[in-house]
């Protein structure tokens, strides 16, 4: 690791810093190269490029689109109408596209994807192949009478027929939703009775851990509730490969030759046509149906994937997600640039040491996955660096949520110390990131390394001010074309506008507290809603993780106010390695710890130990449920919790002596 001072960062450490040929060979440097000639403007740094890009909304966005490839059918007369209307900013007015030409514009025998689960070995399948699959099952789809507007629904594995089945429906205009199989059936239903579906789809299995999972009685149920469903298909799982849903016959599988004498032709259609639905956790009330457009999420994603990742034709790219996540989503856009994609499907760590080996196994170059899995990694005492090689890997990409020093440390110190770590933050919100990595930055110990282009993000006080090297809540000032079209059921944009507007009029507030600082980079300090307050000083809950999770003796840890009066005791539970006990000797070297690397406001009221803590089936731990339960709120949904059955504990309560 370098030691590199810079004296805009305070005292975080230096642990990467890209080398100047490294940085000359990026899309990105091209990119600054090409904006300053044209504009004739100096583009020195990052920095540059970045307030030109808030700055010149309209020229950023078209010179992008134009750098990164997007064609258009039908040229467009606009780029957006007015970047401060938040929301209902119309981009690229009257152009026409379908994604699907993007994703699906190599026809060569370039793996287009390799993929593996925990039953059977690593296969791969070229784009030329990968293109007569989805020719096929497109023309299966308007066979069915699938048209423009349906919408299609899988719960589905993170397979190769997921994607297949994604991009025919994205061909033909139709709408694309999914869910993860291991998602409760009132999860499931709570998103799907809501936008009906005319077509389902779904795996017939899967296994887990080693275990297998037979879906034939939970989706029996759920399609028995779907009334609008009017066909549906199976993907066949090994061992479950004889079943098939409501007697259907219409199977989607990999081993079945495609049709190739049939010639796949997108439909071009809006740059705002609807392209999928995802949804919000669900933890705060019924999951908001978040409808996100097919120009725009695609044009943000070949930012990040092109400019932010510098990926090329030559790279593989590893995202650990499932369908249900919008990280899948993302990962799928990789195919417009014509990358390699790894897809898994099963445990990352069945077994224990499945995914770091798997960076070797497909010569990943950009692996990506979450804090959570990081965690686990320190947790499980892996060490990648002395059990793998790790040559083809050249950067870390993590979110869920934020990294914490302890985690850049096991990354330098455990997995490679010349990597390029990338701690990304934004949300199934915008289908994208709002802060995220920089192939031309350094990278600092607990920093993420800048705002995205384009980007207008800012951290604002309970003012309305604009602020550096503080903290404040995290806003978007100007439109993005990843911004959602819409929610579903939402006829007058009442809740969309309450879900982002409500605080700030006309700014997107995201709910996240952000210290940004002068250089940049920035921290994210959890959600400003479940902020602590003691005394009336603010405390962002990562600030507290940070210290916490540092001992060794801790595995997890989650930390809530609860308003008693005029004041809010701060209550920390923490989850500890086998046969360790939270002792009285533990206990203060845990005030102290917080003490003296936070500030006597850090220390918390009450310390408890929990046997787990509770986590959404995306990696994000739940304070607000946790807060509810101990100010006797009621209880929010929790069906679309990883774990809900730690929250028992909780539950019962505990007895409250001051610690």
């Amino acid at each position: 690791m370098s030691q590199k001072k810079d004296n805009r960062m305070l005292d975080a450490q230096c642990l990467w810093e890209p080398s100047d040929t490294y940085k000359s060979s990026t899309f990105l440097t091209q990119f600054m190269q090409n904006i300053s000639q044209k504009y004739q403007i100096p583009m020195r740094e990052y920095s540059d490029l970045y307030q030109w890009s808030v700055d010149e909304t309209s020229s950023f966005w078209e010179e992008t689109a134009n750098f990164c490839g997007l064609e258009f059918d039908r040229p467009y007369v606009n780029v957006v109408d007015d970047p401060y209307k938040l929301p209902g900013a119309k981009w690229f007015s009257e152009g026409q596209l379908n994604v699907v030409s993007h994703y699906l514009k190599f026809q060569d025998d370039h793996p287009a994807f390799i993929y593996l689960n925990e039953v059977d070995g690593m296969q791969s399948l070229s784009y030329k192949d990968l293109r007569a699959h989805v020719a096929t099952f497109a023309e299966r789809l308007k066979q069915k009478g699938v048209q423009k507007g349906d919408r299609v629904v899988a719960i589905t594995t993170h397979c190769p027929e997921a994607i297949i089945a994604f991009l025919a429906t994205a061909s033909i205009g139709a709408i694309w939703s999914a869910c993860s199989p291991d998602f409760g059936q009132k999860t499931i239903l709570d998103r799907f009775l809501q936008i009906e579906p005319t077509v389902f789809i779904s795996v017939t299995g899967y296994h887990y851990g080693g275990k297998p999972f037979d879906l034939t009685e939970k989706v029996e149920s759920i399609l028995s509730k779907l009334l609008t469903v009017n066909c549906t298909f199976s993907i066949p799982t090994q061992g479950f490969s004889n079943f098939h849903f409501m007697d259907s016959q219409d199977i989607l599988s990999l081993s079945s030759e495609p049709d190739r004498s049939l010639t796949l032709c997108p439909t071009p259609l809006p740059f705002d046509h609807p392209l999928y639905i995802l949804y919000s956790s669900g933890t705060t009330g019924k999951p908001k149906a978040i409808v996100h457009g097919a120009g725009g999420s695609l044009l943000q994603h070949l930012k990040e994937h092109k400019l932010h990742c510098n990926l090329q034709r030559s790279d593989r790219l590893f995202y650990f997600t499932t369908c249900g996540w919008m990280m899948w989503n993302w990962l799928v856009s990789g195919l417009a640039l014509g990358v390699t994609l790894v897809i898994y499907d099963g445990s990352p760590f069945f077994p224990l040491d499945r995914c770091w080996k798997l960076i070797d196994d497909a010569q990943i170059s950009v692996f990506g996955t979450s804090a959570k899995f990081i965690s686990t990694s320190m947790e499980k005492g892996l060490r990648p660096r002395e059990d793998c090689d790790l040559r083809s890997l050249r950067s870390v990409l993590s979110t869920g949520s934020t990294l914490t020093d302890l985690h850049f440390d096991y990354l330098y110190e455990h997995v490679k110390s010349d990597l390029q770590v990338s701690s990304i933050s934004g949300g199934t919100d915008i289908v994208s990131c709002f802060a995220l990595g920089c192939p031309v930055e350094p990278v600092y110990r607990g920093y993420l390394q800048c705002r995205g282009l384009g980007m207008a993000v800012e951290a604002w006080n309970h003012r309305g001010e604009s602020i550096v090297n503080e903290t404040g809540e995290l806003v978007c000032t100007k439109s993005v074309p990843s911004m959602p079209l819409y929610f579903w059921n939402d006829s007058d944009g009442e809740l969309y506008r309450r879900s982002y507007f409500d605080l700030y009029r006309d700014v997107w507030h995201h709910g996240d507290y952000i210290y940004l600082h002068e250089s940049g980079q920035c921290q994210l300090l959890g959600r400003s809603d479940t902020t602590l307050n003691p005394g009336g000083v603010r405390i962002g809950t990562a600030e507290i993780y940070n210290i916490v999770e540092g001992f060794n003796e801790i595995v997890d840890s989650i930390v809530v106010g609860k308003r008693v009066q005029e004041n809010e005791l701060i209550y920390l539970f923490i989850k500890l390695k086998t046969n360790v006990s939270l002792d009285a000797s533990l206990k203060k070297r845990i005030k102290m710890a917080l003490k003296v690397q936070g500030s006597p406001r850090h220390v918390p009221h009450y310390i408890y130990s929990v046997a787990d803590i509770p986590y959404t089936l995306n990696g994000k731990k739940v304070e607000r449920v946790v807060k509810h339960i101990l100010e006797k709120k009621p209880l929010p949904d929790v069906s679309g919790l990883k774990n809900p059955e730690c929250l028992r504990v909780f539950m019962d309560g505990f007895d409250d002596p001051l610690v």
